[in-house]
């Protein structure tokens, strides 16, 4: 059976390795819509070699440029009309950041498989998507390479005989770095990532070790787990994506190249296993795995993650929301490398919690942390 595939946020890193995944498996995949918020010449440069027969946008374009009978979609909420359309079997939901909610939940409500690659819409958005799958049926599958080990790890055994989840991480550029030299990184530094070619927020975030942060809280969310048994790892080889330890003592690890078609196509696939285009993992051939606890003086993201995720309510929104605004300035060149921990750990400070179920109440909150955090923003600027 040949499955159709929509790719939300076809332009960026995640969509970009989708598309190579359909068109290498063209007996069993089918490329059914793509979409960009404002990339318009890449997209249109997909629809021309791709031919997907939907083309959505939150950007108006020139529709004459895409290929004949090509159905489009433009304007604000572009995206999640797409993740809605019936006829695809599986939305890879690759958009980047806290936009990527409203199209997961429009796929949801539609019971369609999302392989998910985006954590932020899980940290903000576990009620209401919890509600979702509930009343909608549906299925998420993480595409994100330590989601998607923990969930090919957890097949071995029952959820009762879990004793830890371990996720790894890179630890960017700057791990061994002392905090003092921390205050000097430039963005040209932030962004030369050691192993992996992703985009530009979660490269800074794995600088930071805010992807971990939030990764800590989207697996306790995605696999029903308290964040006492969570455990993260410095791991900068990148060849072990995460382990899941059992009561008996047995660690299961999922290990490969650092190549994030892999899991892509496992979550479209599932519970089956494609021939990859991708390079085997040759043992033999790699440099020694090290492994290193993380020093919570010098990256004060994890500290500041666990913290919001046990104090729930609208925290880990308030977590998430403040560290893409601190991103951004810092991309801006508005605030230094350190200043987006000081601008969450601010930000959480300042919060007032409540609850969030409905996708206007999460978006009101993000709304009011994120003014928050500008303002604080504003302020370290002028002291610059």
């Amino acid at each position: 059976m040949v499955k159709r595939i929509t790719v939300l946020g076809s332009t960026g890193s995640i969509g970009k390795q989708t598309l190579d995944v359909v068109s290498s498996q063209p007996e069993g995949m089918a490329l059914f819509g793509i979409s960009a918020h404002r990339d318009t010449h890449t997209l249109i440069e997909q629809a021309n070699a791709y031919r997907p027969e939907v083309v959505a946008c939150e950007t108006a374009f020139d529709e004459s440029k895409l290929p004949d009978g090509t159905q489009t979609i433009m304007g604000e909420g572009a995206t999640a009309k797409l993740a809605a359309m019936r006829e695809a079997d599986v939305v890879v939901n690759g958009v980047s950041g806290f936009a990527a909610l409203p199209p997961l939940i429009a796929a949801l409500k539609n019971g369609k498989r999302v392989a998910l690659a985006n954590k932020e819409s899980i940290v903000c958005g576990k009620s209401l998507i919890d509600e979702t799958l509930r009343a909608y049926g549906g299925e998420i599958l993480p595409v994100d390479s330590e989601q998607s080990a923990i969930f090919q790890c957890l097949q071995n055994g029952g959820r009762g005989e879990v004793e830890k989840l371990i996720l790894t991480a890179s630890g960017g550029p700057f791990w061994r770095m002392e905090r003092e030299q921390l205050e000097q990184v430039t963005l040209e530094e932030a962004l030369a990532h050691p192993t992996w070619t992703m985009g530009r927020k979660i490269t800074i975030d794995s600088a930071t070790l805010f992807n971990k942060g939030l990764e800590v809280i989207e697996a306790s969310y995605l696999f029903d787990i308290e964040g006492d048994r969570i455990e993260v790892l410095i791991h900068p080889q990148s060849i072990v994506h995460s382990m899941v330890t059992y009561r008996d003592g047995t660690c299961m690890a999922n290990m490969s190249k650092p190549d994030m078609r892999l899991p892509i196509q496992y979550a479209i696939t599932y519970p089956e296993r494609k021939h990859s285009v991708c390079s085997p993992l040759l043992l033999q051939n790699e440099q020694p795995l090290t492994f290193h606890k993380p020093d919570p003086e010098r990256f004060g993201a994890l500290k500041l993650a666990f913290e919001a995720l046990r104090s729930g309510k609208t925290y880990p929104i308030a977590y998430n929301g403040a560290n893409e605004a601190a991103v951004e300035a810092f991309c801006d060149g508005r605030i230094g490398f350190l200043d987006i921990e000081r601008v969450v750990d601010y930000t959480l400070n300042q919060h007032s919690p409540g609850d969030a179920k409905s996708l206007e109440e999460i978006s009101e909150a993000d709304r009011v942390v994120r003014k928050i955090a500008d303002g604080r923003i504003a302020a370290i600027a002028l002291e610059r």
